[in-house]
């Protein structure tokens, strides 16, 4: 049964192999350099401080935001497929929640690097790009402890 799904399905199957390898090695190129251009203390405050001041150019504006919400949602949806696949799944995710908008984002970010394991792999990627670390604010219970490195996994 397997063998001839494969068998009629072999283009597909190679396809989709070549997706896999190309997802995995382009995620231990792109992933590290985004990781590095975080500001250290993106995480550092309870709630977003505004980035963009009130732009000249409206309509370049909303069409860079438009591309960045779905350059995003391809983060998101290649990060859900390398929880499968071979890559750096929850760090996509990640990456792609950041550049998406959304209600609860900011709030939804922080859990998620809260998670021990998380802040270990990003802060290790910063180290080798010779970044500081990333602070998170220990307030607002997000974070449990102040030094993730020396909680359980």
């Amino acid at each position: 049964m397997l063998l001839e799904f494969i068998k009629e399905h072999h283009q597909l199957i190679g396809w989709l192999g070549l997706l896999s390898v190309l997802t995995f090695f382009g995620s231990l190129l792109i992933i590290p350099w985004i990781i590095a251009r975080i500001p250290a203390d993106y995480f550092q405050y309870e709630k977003r401080k505004p980035i963009y001041a009130q732009s000249s150019r409206p309509l370049l504006s909303k069409s860079l935001n438009i591309l960045k919400n779905i350059l995003g949602w391809l983060f998101i949806l290649a990060g859900l497929g390398m929880l499968f696949l071979p890559g750096q799944g929850m760090l996509a995710v990640l990456i792609g929640m950041m550049m998406i908008n959304f209600p609860g984002k900011y709030r939804l970010e922080r859990k998620i690097l809260c998670r021990p394991s998380v802040l270990r792999a990003i802060n290790w990627i910063r180290t080798r790009s010779r970044r500081p670390p990333l602070t998170v604010s220990q307030t607002g219970g997000l974070c449990k402890s102040k030094n993730p490195d020396k909680e359980p996994l």
